[in-house]
């Protein structure tokens, strides 16, 4: 994770379960029997990471689901080197742990969450914060300009989008893994909504060229928006065919899937070498 996130009115017996990997005890959370509509959010950052639409009644005593939001968690092998943990993946907390081929629900898996490291979000409330995913060639570029962006709280780069596991820069760089270089804009949307941020990162660069941006040419630099969910993926289907009336738009528009953090001498590149973007720069076009 880039950087360790703390909220500071969680209750001792939360800080247990979401730093030190901790369990609540089974049929006591309050979420277990909770099926209202609406989102569930992390209990200590507050990104989205489950649609009520995807909780089911399991009996095993803590709140189950059956899909997560895209992009939201990150899987991993639990210490006791069996189950698998899922945590947060905005700011790496513990949730609980995923479980396969017990035959609940048609997706037949399971992700057994603790009901402490959640909070409720009702439909029709927004998130206190929410993610979209850009791609747009240098992805130093990219997260430098959506940083200057009031509402917009962190931004982190990474990979998206490809076929391997945990991929590294090198092997990225070899167009083989099928990943973009792709920023994930942490967003307040009480401050800024998901359109202006679709027509923000429209106007940083070009979305006219296909295979690649400026002088970086290769599968990695592509244009691409992943959508976390269906609102966002509606936004940017409007302004992709508003655009298409003038334009040959070469964005590729894709559900989000796992967002594999770059190495950390690329996070905040320009911040930390004084640089300055060499084929990014805003140009308004609405």
């Amino acid at each position: 994770m880039k950087k360790k996130i703390i909220n500071l009115e969680l209750s001792e017996f939360e800080r247990f379960v979401l730093f030190e990997k901790g369990t609540e005890p089974p049929f006591s959370g309050e979420y277990e029997n909770h099926f209202e509509k609406g989102i569930y959010v992390c209990k200590n950052c507050g990104i989205p990471l489950y649609n009520s639409s995807d909780k089911f009644h399991s009996g095993c005593g803590w709140p189950a689901f059956d899909d997560e939001i895209p992009g939201a968690i990150f899987k991993q092998i639990d210490k006791d080197g069996i189950r698998t943990e899922i945590i947060c993946a905005c700011c790496g907390v513990h949730l609980g742990h995923i479980f396969y081929g017990e035959g609940f629900t048609k997706k037949n898996v399971r992700h057994c969450v603790n009901s402490v490291s959640l909070k409720f979000i009702p439909e029709g409330q927004k998130p206190p914060i929410d993610r979209m995913f850009f791609a747009g060639g240098c992805f130093w570029g990219v997260e430098h300009l959506f940083k200057q962006l009031h509402g917009v709280v962190d931004t982190r780069v990474g990979y998206m989008g490809g076929r391997w596991p945990n991929p590294t820069y090198e092997q990225v760089c070899t167009g083989l893994t099928g990943h973009l270089e792709t920023v994930e804009v942490i967003f307040v949307p009480n401050l800024i909504n998901e359109e202006q941020l679709v027509k923000y990162f429209f106007e940083i660069h070009d979305f006219t060229q296909e295979n690649g941006q400026g002088p970086d040419i290769g599968e990695q630099y592509k244009s691409a928006i992943f959508y976390t969910n269906e609102r966002q993926k509606e936004i940017a289907e409007k302004i992709i065919e508003e655009l298409k009336k003038r334009y040959k738009v070469a964005t590729l528009l894709r559900k989000a899937s796992t967002f594999w953090l770059a190495e950390n001498y690329h996070q905040d590149y320009y911040e930390k070498t004084g640089k300055v973007p060499y084929c990014h720069y805003r140009r308004k076009i609405f």
